[in-house]
């Protein structure tokens, strides 16, 4: 377990044990950001590797993909699968699939909170709970495969940094060589 990991999850861990009336629904929402959050550092953190991109790119890196607003979840999970030699399934391993549908489930239920919706799911703090506990098995079993894979665990404070793997970038499925270049790979790999 990576120790940005463990720093990550501390805010979780205090509204769980804060014994406030909403700390399930709190820390379910939190996790899902940390997530989504880790999910798109990685990316981040992948196409950075470029010899083409360094820190006076940075501003145009984070305005390319704030001006993108068709990038979700699975466009980061299927950014870094087109990327990286070892998938994100691989990365998690033997749980990714059922760990894929509880985030995937708890994703539409939070879709529906934040919009002031029902859930067809009627949840419970014990099922908020469970969730929780599934999306921190996601984004632990990722961190640690991607620290082992590519040196960064989607959790450190700056993904625009270089890694100490020399030339990481070489050994990605796809090269880019320009900000457009991308632009054009977010369109293709990462848009709904």
């Amino acid at each position: 377990m990576t120790a940005t990991y463990i720093k990550e999850y501390e805010t979780v861990d205090l509204l769980l044990n804060s014994g406030a009336r909403t700390s399930g629904v709190d820390a379910f929402a939190l996790s899902l950001i940390k997530a989504e959050r880790q999910m798109r550092k990685l990316v981040t953190h992948l196409v950075y590797q470029f010899p083409c991109f360094g820190p006076s790119d940075v501003p145009n890196l984070r305005k390319t993909l704030y001006d993108n607003r068709r990038v979700y979840f699975d466009g980061f999970e299927n950014g870094f699968d087109a990327l990286c030699p070892r998938s994100v399934s691989n990365l998690i391993g033997a749980e990714y699939q059922r760990l894929k549908l509880r985030v995937a489930e708890a994703i539409d239920c939070r879709n529906k909170l934040f919009h002031g919706q029902l859930t067809a799911r009627n949840l419970s703090h014990e099922d908020l709970l469970a969730y929780v506990g599934d999306i921190r098995d996601w984004c632990r079993g990722l961190a640690d495969g991607a620290e082992a894979e590519i040196h960064y665990d989607g959790f450190g404070w700056n993904s625009f940094q270089k890694s100490s793997i020399p030339d990481l970038a070489k050994s990605f499925k796809i090269q880019l060589a320009s900000l457009t270049d991308y632009e054009a790979f977010m369109r293709t790999y990462m848009q709904r």
